[in-house]
């Protein structure tokens, strides 16, 4: 199969941008039809259709959303790399981690600590579903991982698990919500709960303990970032299953409080990566820090 022609793919990320072909030509330095013939060729190679054309405007098909977003991993990626290089003075380092997008922001930082604030050090931080990660660290576009679960053991890619942490979950909320319940039965069945969608370890832990209690509690939302579940809480609207570390600072203040009741519920954390002959030297500093 020839390879891609990726100045055609510039000027189709540059107008997909721009949402405008006079613009992205104009800007360019280029004339209209010759864009545009740039674009078609792209089309042609791709053997789809990349825009759609409402009276004057341009709007990417669902081919196009899909180039676009490679597109913007590409040139970042392109970026990056002239970033680092072009650094005066020493060489920088780069260490590329992605996180489960789940995952508390505080546990992360505690995690990135041995490096922030070294200047011969750029961090780059991803975050993404676990697939999505797992396929970024497969492909070497990530260094080392940060999941809430062991991936499963897989014979033809090595993986090294190291098992970090492990905080306990609880149910937090306003504290009016917590007043008067008798045992965590009765708590569930009054108070709307603010659940990790069910990708997430806590979530399957939670929806085996309310089978056990034989209760449907009222789910007030899914939410996919532990950032939301705690702005959420903080609006009062229901009890957010989460680690009370991601609240921490709520906690200490009494704008929110834990529950009593003891759910048997707890996180893991694992950072997970390749076994490679030559793992990044980065990466094995940090990790000897843990």
């Amino acid at each position: 199969m020839d390879q891609m022609n990726y100045n055609h793919l510039r000027y189709f990320w540059a107008v997909a941008h721009d949402g405008n072909l006079t613009r992205t030509a104009e800007r360019l330095n280029l004339s209209q039809s010759a864009l545009s013939t740039q674009i078609k060729t792209l089309e042609e190679r791709l053997g789809h259709a990349l825009f759609e054309r409402r009276g004057r405007a341009l709007h990417l098909t669902e081919a196009g959303r899909i180039a676009l977003d490679h597109a913007d991993t590409i040139f970042a990626t392109g970026a990056e790399l002239l970033g680092t290089l072009n650094q005066t003075g020493a060489a920088r380092k780069a260490l590329r981690i992605g996180a489960l997008a789940t995952l508390s922001r505080n546990f992360q930082i505690g995690f990135l600590r041995p490096l922030l604030g070294r200047e011969d050090v750029d961090v780059i931080l991803r975050s993404g579903t676990a697939s999505a990660l797992m396929r970024g660290l497969e492909s070497l576009n990530l260094d080392i991982i940060l999941l809430n679960q062991a991936p499963p053991a897989d014979a033809l890619t090595k993986f090294v698990v190291n098992r970090l942490d492990e905080q306990p979950v609880s149910l937090v909320g306003a504290p009016e919500r917590l007043e008067n319940a008798q045992d965590l039965r009765d708590l569930l069945s009054r108070q709307p709960v603010l659940l990790p969608n069910r990708e997430s370890s806590i979530r399957t832990g939670f929806d085996a303990l309310t089978d056990r209690l034989g209760l449907q509690p009222q789910i007030a939302a899914e939410v996919d970032d532990m950032a939301m579940l705690r702005l959420l809480a903080r609006e009062n609207v229901g009890l957010a299953l989460v680690p009370p570390i991601v609240v921490r600072d709520e906690l200490a203040s009494g704008l929110l409080a834990e529950s009593p009741f003891d759910l048997g519920i707890a996180e893991a954390f694992f950072a997970v990566r390749l076994e490679r002959r030559f793992p990044n030297p980065l990466l094995q500093d940090l990790l000897e820090t843990l």
